[in-house]
Formats: C-alpha cells, structure tokens, sequence
C-alpha cells in the first residue's frame, strides 16, 4: 500500500480534501504525485505528514509554523502534547502508520502498552475502535493491500479475544443475541467488539463469526430462537445487495429485532422498516446495549 487519494487523506486524517488542496498550493510538505489521467495520490510518507500536521493543528499549532519545523521538531512536538484526546489520536495515528509500513512488531507493542497501562476495555474504546472506523474507509475503497489487512486483523482481533474471555459471565440478563457476518463479508472484527460489549452487559451470545450464507442463518435462528440479531457490516463482499439483505430479514424473520451497525450500514440512506435498525455510531451502539 503505496498510493492514497485526496480522499483517502481526508478520511484518515480529518482534514477536508478542499483544505488539503491549498496547503499542496502554500506549502511544502505535500508533493502529489499524478496519474496519466491527472489524478493525484500521494505516498506512505505524505500520509504520515498530513497525519502529524492534522494531530498539531487540532492543538492549537499553526500550519505556517508546522510548514518551517523540522521532522524532529515536529515529533518532539507532538509528543509534548499533554491531553487525553492527543495521545489517543497520536497513538492511533502510529498504528496508521505502522499498519502502511507492515510494522506489525510495533504495531503490536503499541497495542499491548495501551492494554498494560489501563485495560483491554478501554484499549478498544479508545484506539483500537476509531483505528478500524479509519481504516475501515480504506478497505472499502481496496487501498489496503489483502496481506497488510490480513495481519493488522488478526493481531486486533486477538486482542478484543482476550477481552471477551477475561469477561466474567455475569449471568444477569436474560437476552440473547445472535451475532453473525453474511456470506463475503469477512471483516470481523466490529462484530466481535459488539460480542465484548454485549458480554460485558451479561446477555448471552451465540458468535457465528463471519461469512454464513443466509439459508445457514435461517436454521440456527429457528433452532436457537435469539431475542435480537445482529450484524456489522463493513464490505459485504461482492455481490452484496444491502436492498436484497434486508429483504430477506424482513420476510425471515419478521418478528425478531435485526440491528445493524459499521460502515456500509451507515452509508445506507433509505428507511428500514422495523424490526430492522441501524445504528451509525459507536454511540448508538453503546447506548443501545447500555439500555438493554
């Protein structure tokens, strides 16, 4: 992964393509490279930069100033950042950069550090959630290549693991969900995160995992008969129809709950008809499952 687009900048670093665009005509720290179409798209390393300037700039630096600092004066700047807010995004940015970089040796350590400094809970609320919800737009757009996306994934989904089995079962809930991935979608790991909070809330959980067809759905719902469904969908894969998804839901399982939460759900903008529910945020998610 060697190439981002305007677009994928702006994602990944919050910065409006519009803004990007200027500070390319003002300053020095971007060099687009271009297509033969006249396209731009820019390196690891210009990532990085707009990563680093857009950090500084949400804490009170001008781009002027960042524009005239050295690479070492610019990370001894943001290390001095003393908030709760900038290490977090500063963290989150690192595991941008090494996941570019294939870095998974520190990619990892940086993981393991935030868990031993305070919990695996807030690890995962803190940097690995708003890490996937930002390189969630680059798998969607296939600007991660399949072997970085492969390794970045299973180091974080052992982590939110390990969170969910050092959850006591609390047993005070009597819900049930079944979580389950439909068939092409293999991003799994919103799923599992949804698996942690519910288990941390005492509901219980049947984990299907990801990539079950929709006949196979059909038989575990009617041999378990859960009080809610749920899926998180990132891709869907491709042949997904998010219209035809909802179709059979709706005409399957007409009485149970089926909420939806992740990217391509919250891209969604037609109405859905209940028992069927998106929920477009973390928030959303949080509190739902709050209020169970």
């Amino acid at each position: 992964m060697n190439a981002f687009t305007i677009k994928d900048l702006a994602n990944l670093s919050g910065i409006k393509a519009h803004t990007l665009r200027i500070w390319e005509q003002r300053y020095n720290f971007l060099k687009p490279s271009r297509t033969f179409t006249n396209i731009r798209y820019y390196s690891n390393e210009e990532l990085k930069t707009v990563l680093n300037i857009a950090l500084l700039t949400r804490h009170g630096f001008r781009v002027s100033h960042i524009d005239r600092m050295s690479h070492a004066e610019m990370q001894e700047r943001i290390l001095s950042l003393n908030s709760a807010e900038a290490q977090q995004e500063r963290i989150v940015n690192e595991l941008i950069k090494s996941m570019v970089d294939a870095d998974m040796e520190t990619f990892e350590r940086m993981i393991d550090n935030y868990i031993s400094q305070r919990t695996v809970e807030k690890t995962m609320l803190q940097i690995l959630f708003p890490f996937l919800h930002k390189i969630g737009i680059l798998w969607q757009s296939n600007h991660v290549n399949p072997a970085q996306e492969h390794l970045v994934s299973n180091i974080v989904r052992q982590k939110v693991i390990r969170g969910i089995d050092d959850l006591k079962l609390a047993g005070n809930n009597s819900l049930s969900f079944l979580l389950f991935l439909p068939e092409g979608e293999h991003h799994e790991l919103g799923l599992l995160f949804v698996h942690y909070l519910l288990r941390r809330k005492g509901v219980r959980v049947w984990y299907v995992g990801a990539n079950i067809p929709l006949k196979d759905l059909e038989f575990l719902v009617n041999l378990k008969k859960p009080d809610y469904l749920y899926t998180h969908l990132t891709t869907g894969g491709h042949n997904f129809n998010m219209e035809r998804f909802l179709n059979f839901a709706q005409l399957k399982f007409p009485n149970i709950p089926f909420i939806l939460s992740g990217s391509l759900s919250q891209s969604h903008d037609k109405k859905v008809k209940a028992p069927i529910a998106i929920k477009r945020s973390l928030a959303e998610v949080m509190t739902f499952i709050e209020e169970l």
